[in-house]
């Protein structure tokens, strides 16, 4: 059954059931009738979560493109705003290296692996290429963003100063495939190494983000 199939079922069954509710507290008293409206609410919500969980779900690849373009515009407009106009960014043209954007500001040039999850999500681990660890200023950052407004940050910042190669990754486990081969197991993907949200460090703004990435200093309240 298809994600809309799904939504579709979903608010279908919630009005059946809030009609039963209306119909089985009809002429009670205002304790019911509070109840009842609560239950109401309770169900709009959960319809709205279902439909905001349903659109990142099922349109998870336009998502990532969408806020990898939002996240660059943030970048840039911080750094115009501060005077550097000169910024260059780069995509591999090919998705194995390991990083998703290369931005080069103030003689720095950032390699960087992005990740995304949205505000209430459970996720508490991400997947790491190795061969990032080979560009001289590799980092992860790894975005949180309102699944509503698409408003971005906090962010979780993994690496190291200008010029220092990622942290040793060694130590984190093997990362698996999330799905399984033909018989259901799950191989493991050696150049990939899982990393803990514990290992990251949190980065509350755009312009304290700019700090880390390029050694810029934080001018105004832009971020």
């Amino acid at each position: 059954m298809s994600a809309h199939a799904t939504l579709r079922n979903y608010k279908s069954a919630m009005r059946q059931y809030v009609a039963m509710v209306n119909a089985g507290t009809h002429g009670q008293d205002d304790k019911s009738s509070e109840r009842e409206a609560t239950i109401s609410k309770q169900l709009r919500n959960e319809e709205s979560d279902l439909h905001i969980a349903t659109a990142h779900n099922l349109y998870s690849s336009y998502r990532e493109m969408l806020l990898e373009h939002l996240f660059s515009g943030e970048i840039l407009r911080h750094l115009w705003l501060n005077g550097n106009s000169r910024v260059e960014i780069l995509k591999p043209q090919v998705d194995d290296a390991g990083y998703d954007l290369v931005l080069e500001a103030n003689g720095v040039v950032r390699h960087i692996q992005l990740k995304a999850s949205h505000t209430g999500s459970s996720t508490s681990e991400v997947k790491v290429s190795l061969s990032l660890r080979e560009k001289p200023s590799g980092c992860v950052v790894w975005i949180w963003f309102d699944p509503e407004t698409l408003s971005l940050g906090p962010f979780l910042w993994f690496g190291g100063s200008p010029g220092t190669r990622l942290p040793e990754l060694s130590s984190f486990k093997i990362a698996k495939h999330t799905k399984g081969n033909s018989k259901g197991v799950k191989l493991e993907r050696p150049n990939f190494r899982v990393v803990p949200k514990s290992q990251f460090e949190l980065v509350s703004s755009v312009s304290d983000l700019c700090v880390k990435l390029f050694e810029e200093p934080s001018q105004d309240n832009t971020g």
